[in-house]
């Protein structure tokens, strides 16, 4: 039965990131937004960074709070496992391509957060909800799309990406003696499993307050550890770029069998990690209290440069920086990604380097688990129409649950393939979408810009767009 899942899975994935697809709109469609938007990865990269502070009105989720929540499904395993998976599989290449991804997926991020702002709605708290489903239900006046993408982010994110998180968790842990191949992928199921009903059981505004202590702390104890990594090894670095440029850019190699190249592996684990395009993040971007949609835009551009051009290139850095050749493992025979950066480390820190990565892989699944959750509450509620009850809630949370459990005694690959499709289906719905819809965040972006000339504090209006849908925030 698992086989034949897992078999119709990959054979859906196969068709999906064929070049002419999944990639092909991604890519595209980041380099079209990054050009209307005229390059504002580059140009108001400063801006970004200063908004992040602004303070919500009271009761209101600040642009921090939900920077962090987004990013804390941004910044996960996939950081760790999921960059050793693409250098394993791709070689060192796939993270320039993952580099290229973020860069263009930072537009993408933009736009799909400012509609999302846009269009949010007020719930009877006075606090807001919104994302991809609302802004093709009400700006693009497609609701079954909106139902059908809501479906694909709880199937994506409670159980793809957070089965996978509670995998790769239970995996680094396989580098230890005291490891049981059937006794402990149960216990540590068992364990996350508890701790995570624990959470979620307390509500959104728990997730965001647990979110905005732990996301900030593993994100700069886990850089410092690395740039520790590079300065040891500083004689090793010319070598490490040229494997990484060399590699990305063997044109007779990508082409020879695209699937397995470094620019697929580069698309499909960046998009994994930053999850820029997939209309993931505008759910957390809905939520918060700003003056202007495009401040939420900036900030969740400015989310997927932490997590692929910090996060993701510190862990590629730590491992291309020792001389543990990637070659050498094997993900066919168990948990050999985690084993790759765990090896990487215990070469410059000896017994501390697996240990390290361990805590660290237990803080970052654990945030990654509780970010990804906060997306599928909302979106069930949009499925059936109206505020879910706590019955339906309690139960979809204790479903949640188990599914993590379920996460971390499943196989690699069944897992893995799952996330890569739910994902590529995920993109394949929003990123058309917000090119349809670019000219609304283009104009919004505009108004931002001519209101930062007159050194004023922006505030929106609808009617500075000639917005013609009314709006819960803005008219």
């Amino acid at each position: 039965m698992v086989n034949a899942i897992d078999n119709a899975v990959l054979a859906v994935s196969n068709i999906l990131y064929q070049p002419w697809f999944v990639p092909l709109i991604l890519v595209v469609g980041g380099i079209y937004l990054t050009i209307r938007c005229k390059f504002i990865q580059v140009g108001m990269f400063r801006e970004a960074c200063k908004v992040i502070m602004e303070k919500p009105h009271e009761g209101g989720i600040s642009s921090f709070g939900a920077l962090m929540v987004s990013t804390a499904s941004r910044v996960g395993t996939g950081n760790i496992i999921g960059v050793a998976t693409a250098i394993i599989c791709g070689g060192p290449g796939a993270i320039f391509w993952m580099w290229i991804t973020a860069f263009f997926g930072g537009a993408s991020a933009f736009v799909e957060s400012t509609l999302a702002q846009i269009y949010k709605k007020r719930d009877d708290d006075g606090s807001s909800k919104g994302g991809p489903a609302y802004y093709m239900r009400d700006a693009l006046g497609q609701k079954w799309l909106g139902v059908i993408f809501s479906i694909f982010i709880i199937f994506t994110y409670m159980v793809g990406y957070n089965m996978l998180a509670s995998y790769n968790l239970q995996s680094t842990f396989a580098a230890f003696s005291f490891y049981d191949e059937k006794m402990t992928p149960v216990v540590i199921g068992i364990i996350l499993a508890l701790l995570f009903g624990v959470i979620v059981l307390g509500g959104a505004k728990r997730l965001v307050k647990v979110t905005e202590v732990m996301v900030p702390v593993m994100g700069v104890v886990y850089v410092l550890v690395s740039l520790i990594v590079l300065v040891i090894n500083i004689p090793e670095l010319g070598r490490m770029f040229g494997m990484i440029f060399s590699s990305a850019f063997d044109f007779e190699a990508i082409f020879g069998g695209f699937a397995g190249s470094c620019i697929m592996y580069g698309i499909k684990r960046g998009l994994y990690s930053n999850e820029a395009g997939m209309g993931s993040a505008p759910n957390a971007a809905a939520r918060a209290d700003v003056s202007h949609p495009a401040k939420q835009g900036l900030v969740q551009m400015l989310s997927v440069f932490i997590d692929t051009l910090l996060i993701c290139t510190a862990t590629a850095f730590m491992c291309l920086s020792t001389n543990v050749l990637p070659g050498d493992y094997n993900l066919e025979e168990g948990p050999q990604a985690a084993a790759y950066v765990q090896d990487s480390l215990a070469s410059v820190f000896g017994w501390f380097g697996p240990v390290f990565i361990a805590i660290a892989m237990c803080m970052f699944a654990f945030t990654t688990l509780i970010g990804n959750y906060s997306y599928c509450e909302s979106c069930y509620e949009f499925i059936i129409g109206r505020e879910a009850s706590k019955v339906e809630l309690t139960v979809m949370r204790v479903i949640a649950a188990v599914l993590v459990f379920l996460g971390a005694v499943a196989s690699a690959a069944l897992v893995w393939d799952i996330a890569d499709m739910m994902q590529g289906l995920m993109v394949v719905a929003n990123v058309p979408t917000i090119i349809i819809l670019g000219s609304i965040a283009f104009k919004c972006l505009n108004d931002y810009r001519e209101q930062m000339k007159q050194n004023i504090n922006p505030i929106f209006k609808a009617a500075n767009i000639d917005l013609k849908q009314k709006t819960d925030f803005w008219n």
